[in-house]
């Protein structure tokens, strides 16, 4: 279903910054649509992120357990982070994984990318299966990796079924979860 990109592409015009901070950069647009009419965007700029489903070897997810203040409540949700500046996804993997759960990844697979919510924002999520998990310790490196002085997390491990199960559910409703744990179940029984 090739469609011809010329019949969809918006041109910018101009654009301006709206707000800029620590994380996150608003973007506003002015675009000319393809019959020559204009309309304004509004663009939320993220560095992007690396999200992990870390299984055990009894095929168990590793998830975290946190308070997420936009939507004021708990959310249970694989682990991710927001990649440092030059940082590679699979970098940022790594780092995250020890910082928010305290494991190593002996094995690390890209499952996929996800386009976090393309009306708006222009976030790419890298999604990774995290296997033959090991406690982190001196034999990685000397990294001073930690967590966030400001994250207050709690690992919560379940079988994988189980999280299959959840998502979507009051339990699991996280976008980047739900993807990554759907893409993990799905590499896990093509390899059954």
């Amino acid at each position: 279903m090739p469609e011809d990109k010329a019949d969809f592409e918006e041109r910018t015009i101009s654009s301006r910054e709206g707000f800029s901070g620590r994380l996150l950069r608003l973007r506003v647009d002015t675009v000319e649509l393809p019959d020559g009419s204009r309309a304004t965007r509004e663009i939320v700029e993220h560095p992007g992120a690396a999200a992990m489903v870390p299984l055990t070897e009894e095929n168990e997810v590793l998830l975290v357990r946190q308070w997420r203040h936009p939507i004021g409540q708990v959310s249970l949700e694989i682990p991710a982070g927001t990649l440092d500046a030059g940082e590679s996804p699979e970098d940022c993997a790594r780092r995250e994984l020890v910082e928010e759960i305290g494991y190593w990844p002996g094995k690390l697979r890209k499952l996929g990318a996800i386009n976090v919510s393309p009306g708006y924002s222009n976030e790419v999520i890298h999604v990774f299966l995290a296997s033959e998990l090991r406690r982190y310790g001196q034999e990685q490196g000397d990294e001073d990796w930690r967590p966030d002085a400001d994250e207050n997390l709690q690992t919560v491990a379940m079988p994988l079924g189980e999280a299959v199960r959840l998502c979507g559910g009051p339990e699991i409703s996280d976008a980047k979860s739900v993807a990554g744990i759907l893409l993990a179940w799905e590499s896990v029984q093509g390899q059954a």
